[in-house]
């Protein structure tokens, strides 16, 4: 049987941290950013992390265990 083969849109968007959970960029950054405010604009750049409820699905997706 071949090997299962992740999903590479998956792969460029989500990486593992240490602890086993996985980081993910803010949306809402790219586009029509003269009506958002500075901080939010600043708060949009940094990481944050994958919901738990969804984490598990993701994980399928990046084959982690």
């Amino acid at each position: 049987m071949p090997k299962m083969k992740s999903n590479r849109g998956a792969m460029k968007r989500f990486c593992q941290t240490g602890s086993g959970m996985l980081k993910r960029k803010h949306a809402y950054k790219s586009h029509i950013l003269t009506k958002k405010s500075t901080k939010r604009k600043r708060n949009l750049t940094k990481m944050g992390l994958v919901h738990h409820s969804d984490e598990r699905r993701m994980k399928v997706l990046l084959l982690v265990k």
